[in-house]
């Protein structure tokens, strides 16, 4: 045998070995998409309660008053309250929850509140950015990234910074004393595709 024909020998199960390599990529793909479309990644569903994020009640139920009035914002994720499921496979299903009197509330944000209670995406439309930052003397919410500022009371209309878009909202309803998903988000979440 000549050096040539193992050269040949060797291209030829080096093809079959990267040809099998990209034959998995779709089948990999597939499975992560549907990893990805497990109830832990399914966005807010109604009837969704919300769950603490982070600190001692970590994963417990939120309840009306656990939520500042007035402010700050609490960061959680929503939870199936029959499987016990907390939607955290996805970064998209981050929500703030904020509280204030329903009178300083225009009439749409209103709508789509309970109890003074109102639940947004809290991915920046952007560039995607978690908005996790607190105006406390304004009573706003800001994304640390790039300065974008959003109402609360007003829909989390943007009110500085590159933001094109408000925050996504969720409608809520209250039950047994905590924010219950009435309906899911009214907008895209995150920053807009072009």
């Amino acid at each position: 045998m000549t050096e040539s024909d193992d050269t040949c020998r060797w291209s030829a199960e080096r093809r079959a070995v990267l040809g099998a390599g990209v034959a998995l990529v779709p089948f990999l793909a597939g499975m992560a998409r549907a990893d990805e479309a497990g109830p832990a990644s399914l966005p807010p569903q109604p009837g969704d309660r919300f769950a603490f994020l982070t600190g001692d009640k970590k994963g417990q139920i939120v309840k009306t008053e656990d939520i500042p009035l007035g402010g700050p914002q609490i960061q959680v994720y929503p939870i199936d309250p029959k499987s016990g499921v907390v939607r955290d496979g996805s970064r998209l299903n981050l929500v703030l929850l904020a509280r204030f009197e329903p009178a300083v509330f225009d009439d749409a944000t209103r709508a789509r509140s309970a109890d003074g209670v109102v639940a947004y995406s809290a991915v920046c439309t952007h560039q995607g950015c978690a908005v996790n930052m607190w105006a406390s003397e304004a009573g706003l919410l800001f994304c640390s990234c790039h300065g974008s500022i959003y109402d609360p009371r007003h829909g989390a209309e943007v009110i500085g910074g590159p933001a094109p878009r408000a925050l996504p909202s969720l409608a809520l309803k209250v039950a047994d004393g905590a924010p219950v998903v009435a309906e899911g988000f009214n907008g895209s979440i995150g920053p807009s595709k072009h």
